[in-house]
């Protein structure tokens, strides 16, 4: 007999961000308009709402207007619109504008605003408590729970108080089973449980292979005089050389500059590092003065769905669903994706009120994905489908301009009838002895910083007595295959410095994995070559506290 105790509700959500509380928020408001009962809990594995959250971000309210019109009455952080949009192409010493005559409308920026997207969510935390929903932050969904005939029937959290050797320490809990008629995946981008689930049901049969990009962000307090709320800046071009990305400079409330750093992942030189990148485009000398003077208070990483339209899979399951970036609805030219993923949860919830209230229970959701196909994120994605895969396909400067053109196309209601495919970027990597292997400068400590110093500021923690939660499928790869044909690649795609080669100079290499450093981003799950890295979840409330990233 399980030791484990269950709790029963009506919809159980995992992940605490912007799909799953608009989710939770939707469902709670059917029931208030249609005068039901429906229960809802929310498992987030951050230590308290936000904890986990890191986007840039400029969010379109599109979706929030739709789900809490009244929010500007109510207390939300979305204060600073959006009143200078910049878009720099970098070239090593200087930098030209790219108009935004030459941008399609649906590109601009007109009525967003730029906040804190943890933040947000704790915003959205308090308007579900409101409504009634009950959220654990702190507790992570470790498994999944199926009944006898395969259906979902909930999820379980984790154990505490587990020792790296397996054994139980003196203050053991055993997890909690949820058990649910649905279950929402909300887990954000590359979610294990959502992987596991994408297996089990075979998800991806008619889609491509999600891609993803690396985002590195950091926020810096900056001299009040060269603050300037709601200027929007991003860029392309310098230091990037053989990848595909760009940065960002978001002048937010509080005279605070979130800049950041995206590098797509389907890069082919193993030698290439995203954080590095990332600290030689702070020197120049466009970027440099933004955030001169200042001090950098926060640090964070987080992978980013890229794949767009195409990359979306199949959505219900029998017993649930998968709303948000763990779909991947991102608008990869706009740079957005909460008010999508926000849609998402929203349209998932009104499939899953409908069935509730009808007595269904761990059946699939049959009206969320017509309904998801026929709104405006299937419109929105469409129309910007071929941008991301044309860079990838003919490189940064002729995929640009064709990605233009395609955009244009689109926005005149011309529309090209074909569609680009990914490959998954774990394909993607070159053997070292076929790259120019890449050198970078050495940190100042002023405006560019190694990556401990930088972990340190994402206030992350792990319980060091717990199970590695980054797992090999077999523990020689990383030296037989990563090290002798990639020299190492996960020691420097990792942003927070969990994998190194130790002992080589002894003729002995062995992978050492600091665990105790994961920001939780994701990235060895998705680019290790031989996909011989799984990530999982570990105990709740581990990971990065970040306070308003």
């Amino acid at each position: 007999m399980s030791e484990r105790e269950s709790m029963e509700y009506d919809v159980v959500i995992v992940g605490g961000g912007p799909a799953g509380l608009a989710s939770a928020i939707r469902l709670k408001q059917l029931a208030v308009e249609q005068s039901k009962e429906i229960s809802v809990c929310i498992l987030e594995k951050g230590s308290e709402i936000g904890a986990h959250i890191l986007s840039g971000a400029v969010v379109d309210p599109i979706a929030l207007d739709e789900l809490i019109p009244d929010w500007k009455d109510k207390g939300s952080p979305l204060t600073v619109p959006v009143t200078e949009n910049l878009h720099w192409v970098l070239t090593k010493k200087g930098k030209y504008n790219l108009p935004h005559l030459l941008m399609p409308g649906f590109l601009d920026n007109k009525g967003t605003y730029t906040v804190s997207l943890g933040n947000f969510c704790r915003w959205l935390a308090g308007q579900a408590e409101e409504l009634g929903v009950e959220i654990f932050p702190g507790f992570a969904a470790a498994e999944i729970l199926f009944n006898d005939d395969g259906s979902v029937k909930g999820v379980a959290t984790g154990d505490m108080g587990i020792a790296r050797d397996g054994t139980r320490k003196a203050d053991w809990q055993p997890g909690m089973e949820i058990h649910a008629r649905y279950t929402f995946m909300a887990e954000g981008a590359r979610g294990h449980l959502t992987k596991e689930l994408t297996r089990i049901f075979d998800l991806r049969k008619d889609s491509g292979p999600q891609v993803y990009g690396l985002g590195i962000k950091e926020l810096w307090d900056v001299p009040a005089d060269q603050h300037h709320p709601g200027r929007v800046i991003h860029t392309q071009g310098w230091p990037l050389d053989d990848a595909w990305g760009g940065g960002f400079l978001y002048h937010q409330d509080n005279n605070q500059v979130a800049l950041g750093f995206v590098v797509a992942l389907d890069y082919q030189n193993p030698t290439l590092s995203p954080f590095e990148e990332f600290q030689q485009w702070k020197t120049h000398p466009a970027i440099a003065p933004e955030i001169a003077g200042g001090k950098r208070v926060s640090y964070g990483a987080r992978a980013i769905n890229e794949g767009g339209w195409q990359a979306v899979p199949t959505l219900a399951f029998p017993g649930g669903v998968l709303v948000g970036c763990s779909a991947g609805f991102v608008n990869v030219p706009r740079i957005k994706g909460s008010h999508t993923a926000m849609k998402s949860g929203m349209l998932a919830a009104e499939a899953a009120f409908a069935a509730v209230i009808a007595d269904h229970r761990h059946d699939e959701l049959a009206d969320y994905e017509p309904a998801l196909r026929a709104s405006w994120i299937a419109k929105e994605l469409k129309l910007v489908r071929n941008a991301q895969p044309a860079v990838t396909k003919f490189g940064a400067t002729v995929g640009t301009l064709y990605a233009g053109l395609d955009l244009w196309l689109n926005h005149l209601k011309i529309g090209v009838p074909w569609t680009f495919k990914h490959h998954a970027d774990h394909t993607t990597l070159r053997r070292t002895d076929h790259v120019h292997a890449k050198r970078y400068p050495k940190p100042d400590g002023k405006l560019t910083f190694d990556r401990l110093s930088s972990v340190f500021l994402s206030n992350t923690n792990h319980e060091e007595d717990q199970p590695v939660h980054l797992t090999l499928k077999d523990a020689a790869v990383p030296i037989t295959i990563n090290l002798a044909l990639y020299d190492s690649p996960e020691s420097r795609y990792c942003p927070a410095g969990v994998y190194e080669i130790v002992d080589q100079d002894k003729g002995d290499p062995r992978l050492q994995i600091n665990a105790q450093n994961c920001v939780h981003c994701k990235t060895c799950d998705i680019k290790d070559p031989t996909q011989n890295i799984n990530w999982v979840v570990p105990e709740g409330g581990g990971g990065p506290n970040y306070p308003n990233m």
